[in-house]
C-alpha cells in the first residue's frame, strides 16, 4: 500500500485496529486526534504515563492534535483530505456532521476519496443513540450467554474481540474501496452486525433447528471430544478428535480401551449423543497422568492435542517467540509489538514506526501542507493544534 494516506479520525479499538493493520501493509497513516487524545491514551496500565493498550492497536502512525471544533482546525483536516485516498471515522450519530467531516463535505472535497465509517448500530435503527462498547455488543449478540457453564453468570470474552474483528473487516472494506469503479465510495460497518455474523454457526444452529445452544465450557456442540481435560497435574489441556478417523487414533493411544469398543461411541454423532457418558471416562484417564505426558502421547499419535497455556506460557514457546518484535518510542524507547500475522513474498509486512506520542507529528504534517512557521505558531497559541511538547 505504499504511496497510499489514511486520514485515521477514529478512536478507541475497531478504527485504529483497522488503521494499524492499514499501516503494517504500507499505507501512511495520519492520526487525527483531538486535544485530549484518543481516549484509549489513559486506560491502564500506563507506563512512564504511555498506555499500554493505546501502544497495542496505534504503530505505524503519526499523531497531529486538531480541535475540530475550530473552522481553521476542519481547514487542515480539508487540506489533509486533498491528498489522501482512505478516511475513517467511529463517531457518534451527529458528532460527524457538527465537526464538519461528514461524507457530505468530505466527497465536495475529494470525491475519490474511499470514505468508511464504523458504528454501533445500523442508523434509524432502534439501538442508533446506544453505546456501542464491546462488552454492549458481546452481551447482547448472545455470545456472554453461550460461553461458560450453565451455572455461570455471563462471561465476557477476555478481549474486545467484535471490536478486532470489525477492524479486520473495516481494513478489508477500506482496501475494497481503493479498487471499486463506484464513485464517491461511502461504507459504514456495525460492530453489532459483525458480531452476529462472526459467531457463524452458532447462530446458524438456533436458526435452523430452534434450540439455544448449550453452555458448554470448552466444549463443541457438535464434535466429541472436543474440549479441554485436566492431567494430574492439575494443568489443562485441548483435545480435538474432530471426526471417526482421530476418534480412533485417539482409542489407539489410550491402549484401546473397552469404551473405545462401545456402540455409543463408534460415530460422532453417536458421541455427541452421549457425551455425558463418554467425558467422564476420559476424564478419569487423564487425571492418572500430567498435562505434558498426555499432550506428547496424543501427538505421537497423530492426534490434535495442545496445552491450554496461561499467558506467560505462550511467549516462552519457541513459535510465539518469534511474534514478538520492537519498534522505537520517542518516550520509551524501545516497545514491544506483535508482528503482522502473515507474509508477502516471504517477509511480515512491518510498520515503519512505533507509536506516536499525542501530537508528535503535528508541526511535520503542517509543514507539509504547506504552513509557514508563523502560521504554526498562531495555531499553536490558539491551540488549534498541539504538539508533543505543548501536550505534556
Amino acid at each position: 500500500m505504499k504511496g497510499i494516506r489514511v486520514v485515521d479520525l477514529s478512536h478507541t479499538l475497531a478504527g485504529p485496529f483497522a488503521t494499524m493493520v492499514l499501516a503494517d501493509l504500507g499505507a501512511e497513516v495520519i492520526k487525527v486526534e483531538p486535544p485530549l487524545g484518543d481516549e484509549t491514551r489513559s486506560w491502564a496500565p500506563l507506563i512512564e504515563n504511555e498506555s499500554a493498550y493505546f501502544l497495542s492497536i496505534n504503530r505505524g502512525k503519526k499523531s497531529i492534535v486538531i480541535n475540530l471544533n475550530d473552522h481553521r482546525g476542519r481547514e487542515i483536516v480539508y487540506k489533509l483530505v486533498q491528498k489522501s485516498h482512505i478516511i475513517v471515522e467511529n463517531y457518534r450519530p451527529g458528532v460527524r456532521e457538527k465537526l464538519g467531516v461528514d461524507p457530505e463535505t468530505i466527497f465536495r472535497i475529494n470525491k475519490d476519496i474511499v470514505y468508511l465509517s464504523i458504528k454501533g448500530f445500523e442508523p434509524s435503527s432502534i439501538y442508533e443513540n446506544k453505546p456501542a462498547y464491546d462488552i454492549i455488543i458481546q452481551a447482547l449478540s448472545g455470545l456472554m450467554m453461550s460461553t461458560g457453564t450453565e451455572s455461570d453468570p455471563p462471561i465476557r470474552v477476555s478481549f474486545a474481540l467484535f471490536d478486532i474483528i470489525t477492524g479486520l473487516m473495516a481494513s478489508t472494506m477500506a482496501i475494497a474501496g481503493l479498487f471499486s469503479e463506484e464513485k464517491p465510495y461511502y461504507a459504514e460497518l456495525y460492530l453489532y452486525d459483525v458480531a452476529i455474523f462472526a459467531m457463524s454457526y452458532i447462530p446458524m444452529i438456533y436458526l435452523l433447528t430452534g434450540r439455544k445452544p448449550r453452555r458448554m465450557g470448552s466444549a463443541h456442540p457438535s464434535i466429541v471430544p472436543y474440549q479441554a481435560f485436566r492431567g494430574s497435574d492439575s494443568k489443562w489441556f485441548i483435545l480435538a478428535a474432530a471426526n471417526d478417523r482421530l476418534w480412533k487414533k485417539l482409542c489407539e493411544s489410550l491402549n484401546n480401551p473397552s469404551f473405545c469398543r462401545d456402540e455409543r461411541f463408534l460415530t460422532n454423532p453417536k458421541r455427541v449423543e452421549n457425551r455425558n457418558i463418554l467425558i467422564p471416562l476420559l476424564e478419569k484417564i487423564f487425571s492418572s497422568k500430567p498435562r505434558n505426558y498426555w499432550v506428547s502421547l496424543l501427538e505421537k499419535h497423530g492426534v490434535p492435542v495442545a496445552p491450554a497455556y496461561e499467558l506467560d506460557e505462550v511467549f516462552k514457546d519457541p513459535y510465539a517467540e518469534k511474534l514478538v518484535t520492537e519498534f522505537g518510542h520517542s518516550r520509551l524507547g524501545k516497545v514491544k509489538q506483535l508482528v503482522f500475522p502473515g507474509k508477502i513474498d516471504g517477509k511480515r509486512p512491518i510498520a515503519k514506526r512505533g507509536p506516536p506520542i499525542l501530537g508528535e507529528n503535528t508541526i511535520e504534517i503542517l509543514e507539509e501542507l504547506g504552513y509557514n512557521k508563523e502560521e504554526i505558531d498562531r495555531l499553536l497559541k490558539d491551540k488549534v493544534v498541539t504538539t508533543a511538547e505543548y501536550s505534556t
